[in-house]
């Protein structure tokens, strides 16, 4: 039994690091879920926000806005403001998000909405524990039909 003096010691050194990186694992896998999450109910908004517009510069704003006030609400905080790209398409043919607002009614018009931003993991990141990624950039996008009977200027 002597032989056996120490022995916890020595496995809970050798375990311990592996439980600690299962555990950044896991918070760099939730992180990213929820960013994903995020990201995707930020774009159905700004996307839906922007087809209730009447004019493209509205429906930018409004759009952004929706986004931001999403991803606050999530508590999502990316490493830089997020980056949206406007897309539009008239019938079946893509086009500017402007000239989507300039179809005549009665023609379908659709208009798109990207989000994407870059979540941080450095406060996931342990001392001594290689291959903690920084961060990782997360994108979704969401198209919202324009009331084909309205309007548009």
């Amino acid at each position: 039994m002597a032989r056996d003096r120490g022995s916890v010691s020595i496995e809970v050194a050798v375990l311990a690091p592996a439980f600690i990186g299962l555990m950044v694992l896991a918070g760099v896998a939730g992180r990213t879920a929820v960013a994903d999450e995020a990201v995707e109910s930020a774009a159905h908004d700004a996307a839906r926000a922007a087809s209730i517009a009447r004019d493209a510069r509205t429906g930018r704003t409004a759009a952004t806005d929706a986004a931001r006030r999403q991803l606050d609400w999530s508590g999502l905080r990316c490493t830089a403001p997020p980056a949206l790209t406007f897309r539009g398409s008239v019938g079946d043919a893509g086009t500017s998000f402007a000239a989507a607002y300039r179809s005549a009614p009665g023609v379908p018009a659709t208009v798109t909405v990207a989000v994407t931003c870059t979540v941080s993991f450095d406060d996931l990141r342990a001392p001594g524990l290689p291959g903690v990624p920084g961060g990782k950039t997360v994108s979704a996008s969401f198209t919202s039909p324009l009331d084909t009977y309205r309007s548009r200027r």
